[in-house]
Formats: C-alpha cells, sequence, structure tokens
C-alpha cells in the first residue's frame, strides 16, 4: 500500500529511452541468432521455412519495445523525505520499498554507458543485512542522485556509538 502523504516522482524520461535502447539491442540480436537454428531446420527439414523463427521471435521484440517497455516505466516512482527514500514498482506485485537515511552503510551512483548516453544514473543504497539490502533507484538524473547521496551522507553520523 502506498502511503498517501508521499507522492511519488516518475523516473527521468531518459530511463524510458535506456530501456527501449536496451530491448531493441536484445531482441534484434535474438532475432539474428534465431536464424541459425532457422537455416539449420530448413536443411533438415524440406517444408520448415528458414525465417519462420525469426517470424516469431521479431513482433516480440517490437511488442517488447513500443509496449511493455512503457509500461514497466509508469510503474516505477520514488521520493526522497529528507529523511527515507521511496522506491515503489510492479503492477501485479506492488512493492514499496522505504529506506530510512539513518540505516544506509554505503551508498553509489552508477552510471553505465546506456545510461550516460540518455541522461539518467543508478542510486544505489547499501543496508544492513543479507536478503534485500540493497535498493536500487535507477532513471534518475545523475544531480539528483548525488543530491539525494549528500543528503543522506550529511545525516549520517562518523561514531555511530
Amino acid at each position: 500500500m502506498l502511503l498517501p502523504d508521499t507522492p511519488l516522482h516518475p523516473f527521468e524520461r531518459g530511463q524510458l529511452n535506456a530501456m527501449r535502447f536496451t530491448a531493441a539491442v536484445f531482441w534484434t540480436i535474438a532475432t539474428l541468432v534465431s536464424f541459425g537454428p532457422g537455416i539449420g531446420l530448413d536443411i533438415a527439414f524440406d517444408w520448415f521455412p528458414f525465417w519462420a523463427p525469426p517470424a516469431v521471435i521479431a513482433p516480440i521484440g517490437l511488442w517488447s519495445v513500443l509496449y511493455a517497455a512503457p509500461k514497466q516505466w509508469a510503474r516505477w516512482g520514488w521520493a526522497w523525505t529528507g529523511k527515507e527514500l521511496h522506491v515503489a514498482s510492479g503492477w501485479l506485485a506492488r512493492r514499496h520499498t522505504i529506506v530510512p537515511a539513518a540505516r544506509v552503510q554505503h551508498i553509489d551512483v552508477t552510471q553505465g554507458p546506456v545510461e550516460r548516453m540518455f541522461g539518467v544514473a543508478t542510486l544505489v543504497l547499501h543496508t544492513a543485512g543479507t536478503a534485500n539490502s540493497e535498493v536500487h533507484l535507477p532513471g534518475i538524473a545523475r544531480e539528483t542522485a548525488e543530491e539525494i547521496r549528500d543528503a543522506i551522507r550529511d545525516q549520517l553520523t562518523v561514531d555511530p556509538w
């Protein structure tokens, strides 16, 4: 359940473009690779058209790029309240993670080549524990990620005892 007093911000538009680009590269490679089995089956069986596997995979890729990526992007949200970070995602299984700044052990701001190309970054918060000890907030501007990182760092004390 989302907290009504915490409005969530959508990801940057660059994250949608990064998601679409990544999906397009993946499905293009999958379509090209599928020609191999198609040609092999065409040689083994005279009736099998070599273009059948790519004809199945390409529409799935097109659906992923044009429909699935925007739907996934729209279902993410985040908020920084000054004391805690909220990250929400999901459609059938909705997930809302709240990380109090006082529980953060260290913070990373990462930006891969695709994220750099589209002007977004990922903020990673590491907390104590084993399961779910990392919270990833992708799709925000690098400046925003650095501002949140600095705000959390300012709240952490050097000597917790």
